[in-house]
């Protein structure tokens, strides 16, 4: 019995412990290769929303980098823009320009169910690619747009700063939320 527990012990903390790495074949297609900077899980009132992963392509000091939210409660797509406009909102973006960008997301974002992943890839190039589970959904082309919506989780002004932490770990927030560490 002691053994059975012990198994049981380490094969969750195992199951735990990569619970934040997933498939990440659309991530590495689109950088040739990525690499896991950090993982956490935004928890509000007690609730587990979801789980996050920041990658970056290749090395640490890319430019090219990847955010993706495994959910675990259920969202509608119009309830995850809403949400980010506010959150532009709190970091200092107009009111308009969230606004704006607010409805770009509400016409493409899905609604998601507990389990499923969406994933925005940033390149300096293209700006930010949106993928439901694996899968590209839509492109929001510009550094501004990039820079407001991935410093809702990478700005020091972030209004969850221990994801933040999680997310960057011991290293520095990518060069398009932050020049320098």
């Amino acid at each position: 019995m002691k053994q059975f527990l012990l198994s049981l012990v380490v094969l969750l903390s195992l199951l735990s412990s990569t619970s934040f790495a997933r498939d990440a074949t659309h991530i590495n297609n689109a950088f040739g290769s990525a690499r896991l900077q950090g993982a956490g899980k935004l928890t509000w009132w007690g609730l587990d929303v979801y789980d996050a992963t920041l990658y970056r392509a290749g090395n640490l000091n890319s430019p090219e980098f990847a955010l993706d939210l495994r959910y675990q409660k259920s969202f509608t797509g119009i309830s995850i823009a809403n949400r980010t406009t506010e959150e532009m909102k709190k970091l200092g973006i107009p009111d308009m320009q969230a606004v704006l960008w607010g409805k770009e997301l509400a016409s493409f974002l899905p609604n998601v169910e507990s389990g499923q992943a969406l994933t925005a890839i940033y390149t300096p190039k293209q700006g930010t690619l949106f993928y439901f589970d694996g899968k590209q959904i839509a492109q929001v082309r510009g550094a501004d747009f990039s820079k407001a919506f991935f410093s809702i989780w990478l700005d020091p002004k972030t209004s969850a700063p221990k994801l933040r932490s999680e997310l960057l770990g011991q290293n520095c927030p990518p060069p398009l939320i932050s020049e320098g560490c």
